[in-house]
């Protein structure tokens, strides 16, 4: 029960800033309708217990399951086994994600079906299960994480002259969203099952992060490779409804709720599955452990179900509705102003943003204290966003005008960063961008690009996910410098 309230505080923690912040909105310069404010609190009611109780099922249930594979698969000594391992596991786990699906059914929406959800899904799905078996290789052989990250964003740069900028936006936010609230536990714990195995303590440490980084770079690598195989001519967008009045506030919530607990599910089957089956073959856990990481993953099922559901019944539409009226009737600083304040308090509600986080706190044995990486996640994401406002309303200013120099500083940082804060920086791009960051923000981004002329939809709504996936790149290895200039940690040298 203990763990439960502590879990619930961290939770009202996070939600409250965002209730707040609309609610201050609502009151001076964004009247929210009445029934579309109501459902955004029942919403935020929904994801306050949705969380907790979310937070709960990973710790126990697939937090453990994660470990127990990891571990096993490592345990064969078969590097023909490891690959093929790392190639079912990322392709069952990425497919059945429902942040993917939510990205991938608004890119289909957005674009009258010419870039279809099925093809987003199964060629991100390919992306990251052929560099999640790379990143477990890489585990294995102490191959450096950055220069494995070097080769692939080096892959990245060549592969974007030849993308178009809608398909370039997507590929970007296909990497944000395909690491979310489900795959993040399981990729950092099935890292740290790897990790557990070596004899040498500092390079575990080092790798118990960095997996989430290498799929990420999966993802934009296949829908790139997409993009110019299709040739497609260019697309545009709408965003439809983006300030319509609401008349039921139960209706969204009934419409929405067989459907989201469907999707988690198919999100959830693969992962219980593939652990009854290794149980049977691998693990032979006692039966005492079986039942309480089962009790998990139904803990996991209802926890997401509540908080994806108030998510997208309250939360997304206030979000683009509040973007929308913004941009509409006031001027350019404060609509950038906003998306600032919006991003940093956005964060915080940020599911895998705290399972990260104590992961980091617990693998360096608290010298790394979570607040430090939650206060620069903040401030990072908040500038993105910012800065996002600012390429919807200037026109001149193009996505590829922050990405190419942002990544091109951010491979270049680690070089001279500590190999832990590498992997804590790149893991923490894919867990920046995850349900809540992705839907809110993405809804609030649409709704400006919607009021502002010339601004299109499609290209410069959903690279905003972008942009939330590269802040914490930079800001999190800056961090890390700071604490190399200070620190005399022994296992905190950088890549000489």
């Amino acid at each position: 029960m203990s763990v439960i309230i502590e879990k619930l505080r961290e939770v009202l923690f996070s939600v409250l800033p965002i209730t707040l912040m609309v609610l201050l909105l609502h009151f001076t310069l964004t009247p929210i309708e009445p029934t579309m404010l109501a459902r955004f609190l029942a919403g935020a009611a929904l994801m306050i217990v949705g969380l907790t109780v979310f937070l709960f099922g990973v710790d126990v249930g697939i937090t453990p399951i994660g470990n127990e594979m990891g571990a096993s698969i490592v345990k064969t000594g078969n590097i023909k086994i490891v690959v093929i391992a790392g190639l079912l596991l990322g392709f069952f786990i990425s497919i059945a994600e429902p942040d993917l699906h939510i990205l991938a059914g608004q890119v289909d929406s957005v674009t009258a079906g010419l870039i279809s959800k099925g093809s987003i899904v199964a060629v991100v799905s390919i992306g990251i299960a052929a560099l999640l078996a790379v990143g477990l290789v890489r585990i294995v052989f102490n191959f450096p994480l950055y220069k494995l990250l070097t080769i692939l964003y080096g892959v990245i740069f060549l592969l974007a002259v030849f993308t178009s900028p809608e398909f370039m936006a997507i590929a970007f936010d296909a990497s944000g969203a395909t690491t979310g609230a489900l795959t993040v536990p399981f990729v950092l714990a099935l890292a740290v099952g790897v990790t557990k195995l070596k004899k040498d303590s500092r390079a575990s440490e080092n790798d118990s992060f960095g997996l989430v980084a290498i799929i990420s770079a999966g993802a934009i690598i296949t829908v790139m490779l997409m993009s110019i195989l299709k040739k497609t001519d260019k697309i545009t967008g709408t965003l439809e409804n983006a300030a319509v009045e609401a008349t039921s506030v139960l209706g969204p919530f009934v419409q929405k709720l067989p459907v989201i607990a469907f999707e988690v599910l198919v999100a959830l089957l693969p992962i219980l599955i593939l652990f009854l089956i290794f149980q049977k073959v691998s693990f032979k856990l006692a039966k005492a452990s079986v039942r309480r990481i089962l009790f998990g993953v139904l803990f996991t099922f209802v926890g997401l179900v509540l908080f994806l559901l108030g998510v997208n019944a309250g939360f997304m539409e206030v979000g683009s509705a509040v973007g929308y009226k913004l941009a509409l009737s006031y001027g350019k600083p404060l609509v950038i102003a906003t998306g600032f304040i919006l991003g940093m308090v956005t964060i915080l509600a940020e599911p895998a943003v705290y399972v990260l986080t104590h992961q980091i706190e617990d693998v360096t044995s608290g010298y790394v204290k979570r607040k430090w990486v939650l206060v620069t996640l903040a401030f990072g994401v908040a500038l993105a966003v910012a800065l996002s406002m600012v390429r919807i309303l200037v026109p001149a200013v193009q996505l590829w005008h922050y990405l190419l120099p942002g990544y091109a500083l951010a491979i270049a940082m680690t070089y001279v960063v500590p190999d832990l804060f590498v992997g804590i920086a790149f893991d923490s791009g894919g867990v920046a961008s995850g349900p809540m960051t992705a839907t809110f923000i993405l809804a609030f981004t649409q709704g400006v690009a919607e009021a502002t002329e010339g601004a299109n939809v499609l290209v410069d709504g959903f690279g905003v996910i972008a942009m939330v996936a590269m802040a914490p790149l930079i800001a999190l290895q800056v961090l890390g410098f700071v604490f190399k200039v200070k620190s005399k940690k022994g296992g905190l040298e950088s890549n000489e």
